[in-house]
């Protein structure tokens, strides 16, 4: 099964509405004729490794089982749909056709990045023909589609977006919202124009740089909040195990000990209660920041309060990474049977992370007088870690709609009080529903640009739409995101009418970007000279923040090829 050729389709297109791949494939008769003798079998066999794909085809697994001839071209497309859904990439669309070749088929699928699109057609093809092989010669060893999914799973993760910034991304889709992709890491323009707003995962066009500086020093932060009656421990800043042991003289024991400038609990030891362990816990700060703070131990659970807008969106409780005891099973293999759920992944790449016994987690276990190789009893929930980060394989109870208004209040206080459009607050206290009035709770931390992973898809209760929320704070409803665009093609005339358009439009007081034959002009200004009639200079006058219409000529031959360039 080789791949004759392949078009991409960027925004509208002679084919669908939507970006689509387009793959011409020369299948083998007798790949054709095996794959199709398997009919459902294919099915069965693939969904073995991609579950999602029986659950998102059930119609057409449903009619394959009562007897429909199977479509090679067919199986092709929705296998590459199921691959980018196993990565968390969006798309409805996969079809194929004949080409008037008994063998060649044409086969088209949506993607939502062009690279993993691409890989996701090419290892569906060799994931079909591994097994059409080996239907037809048994010595020829069973394909290790596991293999195939994972390998291409890591593929996807290199290139795809994190949790935070896919939501996001979701959010001003579902609000038909453009997004352009700005770099490989998570830097991305929403909206078109002058309309465009940009964001770094939860970090926006609207946060304010002062405001992540001062979030980012926990020691100014902490004094900023004091100075304003807000709950927060005893604090101090400190240079030296000498000055670190001072302070948790003065402030009295127990006191947590973490980097002035660190995140991700880096750094991070709580409950310590000697000298001796404030000189360990100084050395493994100092490593993660420029300076390091003591403070006050508070007690209670460990909860994130998103604050978006000036009003908390979402709260939820953080639980240290921890395994549940069976009677049966080691800790080394409750944690591999924790890990096995999908969920889990390596770093920010899914919503929750990987459970990990290094050094950390093992001197933890030792503190209880625990290995790796103890089995707990059963119910017991033997901690990894002290700290309830989810990036270190916490999980998160969502409490949004239990927390007490004066704890509501008290975190919609914090944020505005340091600055940020979006932030959250780490909130501990004993008892999330009670206000901390009453509990003695405490702010231990605040977060610029944090993470959206525990809201979006809580271990237990509600998921939140905090995307949603961020997208509305950029762009309020009813206002607006994308620029007019007068789109030209033809065949004479084109450039002369985009010239008289623009023209019109320049003399009735908009910002007018227009691309033809001759160049980019935005403003009346030429700003680049030569053909450009394609994408890349459509998206060079819709990234102009200056932009608010567009005039864009189009040559045929560049629809036909590749599609509109623009949605």
């Amino acid at each position: 099964m080789d791949i004759d050729s392949l078009s991409v389709y960027v925004g509208p297109n002679v084919h669908a509405r939507e970006a689509v791949i387009r793959l011409k494939l020369d299948v083998k008769p007798s790949y054709a004729e095996s794959l199709k003798h398997l009919g459902a079998g294919v099915i069965d066999r693939l969904s073995a490794v991609l579950p999602g794909l029986a659950r998102e085809q059930s119609e057409w697994l449903t009619a394959l089982r009562d007897g429909e001839a199977l479509s090679v071209g067919d199986l092709v497309g929705k296998l590459a749909l199921a691959l980018q859904h196993a990565a968390g990439i969006d798309g409805t669309l996969a079809w194929s056709g004949p080409t008037g070749h008994p063998d060649v088929v044409e086969v088209f699928y949506s993607y939502g990045n062009e690279d993993i699109g691409i890989e996701a057609g090419e290892v569906a093809c060799d994931m079909l023909a591994a097994i059409a092989r080996h239907a037809q010669d048994a010595e020829e060893g069973s394909p290790d589609l596991d293999k195939d999914v994972d390998d291409f799973l890591d593929y996807a993760e290199r290139r795809s977006l994190g949790p935070s910034a896919m939501e996001l991304v979701r959010a001003a889709q579902a609000r038909d919202i453009p997004v352009y992709r700005l770099n490989d890491a998570s830097l991305i323009q929403v909206g078109q124009g002058k309309y465009q707003q940009r964001i770094e995962a939860a970090l926006t066009s609207k946060t304010s740089h002062i405001a992540v500086e001062i979030a980012s020093d926990k020691n100014l932060a902490n004094s900023l909040l004091a100075d304003l009656g807000l709950p927060v421990p005893k604090q101090r800043l400190v240079y030296s195990v000498e000055e670190a042991i001072g302070a948790a003289d003065r402030i009295g024991y127990p006191v947590v000990i973490k980097p002035l400038d660190g995140n991700h609990g880096r750094g991070v030891t709580v409950d310590i209660t000697s000298e001796d362990s404030v000189a360990a816990a100084f050395e493994t700060a100092d490593a993660e920041g420029s300076a390091v703070v003591v403070e006050t131990m508070l007690r209670g659970d460990d909860h994130r309060l998103l604050v978006v807008n000036g009003q908390l969106v979402a709260a939820a409780r953080r639980v240290p990474g921890h395994v549940k005891g069976d009677g049966r099973h080691t800790i080394a293999e409750l944690v591999d049977i924790v890990n096995q759920d999908p969920r889990r992944g390596v770093g920010h790449e899914n919503v929750l992370t990987r459970l990990e016994l290094d050094d950390q987690a093992k001197d933890l276990l030792a503190e209880n007088d625990y290995t790796a190789q103890t089995v707990p009893a059963e119910g017991e929930e033997v901690y990894l870690r002290k700290t309830a980060n989810i990036s270190t394989g916490g999980t998160a109870v969502d409490v949004t709609d239990t927390i007490h208004p004066d704890n509501k209040l008290m975190a919609e206080r914090a944020i505005r009080a340091i600055g940020l459009d979006v932030g959250a607050v780490d909130f501990l206290t004993t008892d999330i529903t009670k206000s901390y009035r009453e509990t003695g709770g405490g702010i231990c931390e605040i977060n610029a640009g944090p993470g959206l992973r525990m809201h979006i898809a809580p271990s237990e209760g509600t998921p939140r739409d905090v995307g949603g929320a961020i997208m509305d704070m950029l762009f309020p409803p009813g206002t607006q995101a994308r620029v007019p665009i007068a789109a030209l093609t033809g065949t004479n005339g084109k450039t002369t009418c985009s010239r008289m358009l623009a023209h019109i439009l320049k003399m009735a007081g908009h910002v007018v970007g227009q691309t033809s034959t001759d160049a980019v002009v935005i403003d009346g200004n030429v700003t680049v000279k030569g053909d450009m009639t394609g994408p890349l200079s459509a998206n060079m006058v819709l990234r102009d923040p200056s932009v608010d219409i567009a005039v864009l000529e189009t040559a045929r031959g560049g629809i036909v090829r590749s599609g509109l360039g623009y949605n």
